[in-house]
C-alpha cells in the first residue's frame, strides 16, 4: 500500500480557483489499494475559494489583474511539503498546468490559455525536497 499526495481537485473536492473541481477516475481508482492524502496549496496558503485565476511568471505568482499571490502559494507549497514529509509519501500527483502543482508545463502568464515549459511552485518545492511528482496525465 503506497501513500500518496494528491492534488484535492482530482478526488473532486471543489477547490479549484473557480470553484469547481478535475474529478479523476483513474485518480479516485487508487482508493483501493492506496492511501491518498489530498491536498490544495492555494487554500493552504489562505487563499479563498473562488479566487482570481493566477499564473507563474518567473519566480512570481500573478492573479489576473496584476496582484501578487507570490507569497499565500509559496506559504501552501511549504506547507503540503510538510504534509508529504510528515506523512512519507511514495510519491505525489499534482493537477497539470496549474500555476501551483503544474508539472513540465504551466499557464504562460499572458491570462490567454498559452502554455510554457515548467513547473508550478509547489511542484518545484516538492521535486527539491527529493519527491516524486508526476501529474494525472503521466498516470495512465
Amino acid at each position: 500500500m503506497k501513500k500518496i499526495l494528491i492534488s484535492a481537485c482530482l478526488l473532486g473536492y471543489d477547490c479549484r480557483y473557480k470553484g469547481d473541481n478535475c474529478k479523476n477516475q483513474n485518480i479516485l481508482d487508487l482508493y483501493k489499494d492506496d492511501i491518498l492524502i489530498p491536498v490544495c496549496p492555494e487554500q493552504l496558503g489562505g487563499l479563498s475559494t473562488p479566487r482570481l485565476p493566477a499564473e507563474r511568471v518567473e519566480d512570481k505568482i500573478i492573479a489576473k489583474g496584476g496582484k501578487d499571490v507570490s507569497e499565500e502559494y509559496n506559504r501552501g507549497a511549504n506547507i503540503a511539503v510538510e504534509i508529504a514529509k510528515r506523512n512519507n509519501v511514495d510519491f505525489c500527483i499534482m493537477k497539470a498546468n496549474s500555476p501551483s502543482c503544474g508539472k513540465g508545463v504551466i499557464y504562460d502568464g499572458t491570462f490567454t490559455g498559452g502554455k510554457k515549459e515548467g513547473n508550478g511552485v509547489t511542484v518545484d518545492k516538492l521535486i527539491q525536497a527529493g519527491f516524486t511528482v508526476l501529474n494525472e496525465t503521466e498516470l495512465i
